[in-house]
């Protein structure tokens, strides 16, 4: 009888779930929100706004379409493959690079970076709000 602490038996798995590429959409859509409701208060500023807006739905939609595409030729060789419920991804384990990392470390490891530039332009948003009202003579 052993006494490890960590079960061996994790399925592992090589794609990341569906739900965190919604997730990273999300984001980047409150990204984009964020900077037309917080900055877009001259004129000479949306120009700029428009083609960041237009990067990041380029930077959606072509991996969305890849995946759209792959999927479907996945679904017309593996009938019976289903995909695994979110839970399950997350208790398992996520293959990188010949190596193995806990399912919910690699989600965070993708999302972190893109909340932390959405919620923090958004921050920057509000106090940058917050002072004009200020400079302007109250909220």
């Amino acid at each position: 009888m052993t006494r490890e602490l960590v079960t061996q038996n994790k399925p592992v798995f090589d794609q990341l779930h569906p739900t965190i590429y919604k997730a990273a959409i999300g984001l980047i859509a409150w990204f984009a929100v964020a900077a037309w409701v917080f900055f877009d208060r001259r004129g000479d500023i949306g120009l700029s706004l428009a083609f960041v807006t237009l990067l990041l739905v380029v930077a959606i939609a072509l991996p969305l379409m890849l995946s759209l595409a792959w999927r479907r030729e996945r679904m017309r060789h593996d009938q019976g493959e289903r995909q695994p419920r979110f839970r399950d991804w997350l208790r398992g384990d996520f293959a990188v690079w010949g190596s193995k990392l806990r399912s919910t470390h690699a989600a965070i490891d993708m999302l972190l970076p893109l909340a932390a530039v959405a919620f923090g332009l958004t921050a920057i948003g509000i106090v940058f709000l917050a002072d004009r009202a200020l400079a302007h003579g109250g909220l």
